[in-house]
């Protein structure tokens, strides 16, 4: 019984290629002290790399590590956002009425944040750094499975467009990955995760956290999923892609959750 369940997940899995409905996920490492090596030195290249690193020592002065300079409170012109200006977007495009009406990966009240980003300049308005800045802020409303994208103005820290579409997706947030990971350790379908993870760590999963988590959109297509997955697309559905932190990666691409349903689907 124990080998069923491990293998209901298949191996753990270090490194290498995950191919997804065509598409290759691949994961690259770098050996420390491989990168840029010259094959063709050998070991005479590597010693008289080493002789030149001792004739410069003499010369070679104390290093000094700088401050990055510290981010303005706002850019100009098609800088990127800083950091106050995406906190500032974020509250301007929420108000009373959107935080009551909408609900977030968790259930709770209020859409969820999946993206801000600088909005494309209008072509009519000068360019420069006088150019007004605007910022789109996408959010995903569980409630009725709706992208909600509100174009907000930096300048006069208006909402100056709102756009609803039903059926987009856009890629998942970190919060979201989260949240599924969450869903797919509570759920029965994920105990060859944790005995994945307890063969590879002699811990037990408990937590997201003991994860780093790739993940991507799933959209049905049809017949290739049962039916508690039949709605991925219209619904917000993710396939995970798990790594034990400072360990190996793990095989769940069988394995798809449904956040808007709050439920876990099994391929094939």
């Amino acid at each position: 019984m124990r080998k069923i369940v491990h293998r209901h997940l298949g191996k753990v899995v270090a490194g290498a290629a995950i191919a997804v409905a065509g598409t290759a996920v691949m994961v690259g490492i770098t050996l420390p002290g491989s990168a840029g090596a010259d094959e063709q030195g050998g070991q005479g290249a590597g010693q008289s790399a080493q002789q030149a690193g001792q004739q410069g020592q003499a010369a070679a002065q104390p290093g000094v590590v700088e401050q990055a300079p510290a981010e303005g409170e706002k850019g100009t012109g098609r800088d990127p956002l800083t950091d106050d200006e995406t906190k500032r977007v974020a509250q301007i495009a929420v108000n009373q009425q959107f935080f009551g009406s909408s609900e977030n990966v968790e259930g709770r009240r209020g859409p969820q944040r999946v993206g801000v980003d600088l909005a494309e300049q209008d072509e009519n308005e000068p360019a420069g750094a006088n150019a007004p800045r605007r910022a789109d802020v996408r959010f995903y409303d569980y409630k009725d499975d709706t992208l909600v994208t509100k174009t907000v103005n930096l300048d006069s820290g208006k909402v100056e467009q709102t756009d609803t579409q039903h059926g987009v997706q856009p890629p998942i947030s970190s919060d979201e990955a989260l949240e599924a990971a969450r869903l797919l350790i509570a759920d029965p379908l994920g105990a060859g995760l944790k005995a994945d993870f307890k063969d590879a760590t002699g811990k037990e999963l408990t937590s997201p956290d003991q994860l780093l988590l790739n993940s991507m959109v799933y959209r049905a297509t049809s017949g290739a999923q049962p039916a508690v997955l039949a709605q991925c697309g219209d619904h917000r559905c993710v396939r995970l892609f798990p790594k034990v932190r400072n360990g190996p990666w793990i095989d769940s691409r069988d394995l798809v959750v449904d956040l808007s349903a709050r439920k876990v689907g099994k391929l094939g």
